[in-house]
């Protein structure tokens, strides 16, 4: 599974100019399914996202999780997490897996997650959605349990 992780203030995610899911303080997780992934990637990147270590302590340096801020997430899919960029100038996506098991391991994941003790807030698999956030940093990473 590959994931872009940024620490937000503030993140919202819109299907039709509606809200359908909205987060404070947190991180905003673009998760993309790869063929071949199972539940352990799945568990694997949600038990790592939760204790990953890049809020603010007292001192200003990066020391806290999502966990002991008492933050949320916002999991939004994002299949384009798996372009393959090597050759010509339209990006390839076969290395995504198929759209079934894709969401099957996008909702899998949110509720992985959300058994980390972290409220969750969801995209829309398959739609087209507007995201919106605040990066507080910013802090942008980039995980990939394949690497």
């Amino acid at each position: 599974m590959r994931a872009l992780i940024q620490r937000a203030s503030q993140a919202r995610v819109e299907v039709g100019g509606a809200t359908i899911g909205e987060i404070g303080p947190g991180l905003l997780v673009l998760i993309c399914a790869m063929q071949g992934d199972t539940k352990a990637e799945a568990d694997k990147l949600a038990a790592k996202i939760a204790r990953l270590r890049i809020f603010k302590d007292d001192e200003g340096r990066m020391n806290r999780s999502v966990l002991d801020i008492h933050g949320a997430a916002l999991v939004v899919s994002q299949f384009t997490l798996a372009a393959d960029t090597s050759r010509g100038n339209r990006p390839g996506f076969s290395a995504a897996a198929p759209p079934d098991e894709g969401e099957r391991l996008y909702e899998y994941f949110a509720s992985a997650l959300q058994q980390q003790g972290i409220p969750v807030a969801t995209g829309r698999f398959g739609a087209d959605m507007a995201v919106s956030l605040t990066n507080d940093g910013p802090v942008t990473i980039w995980m990939d349990t394949n690497s």
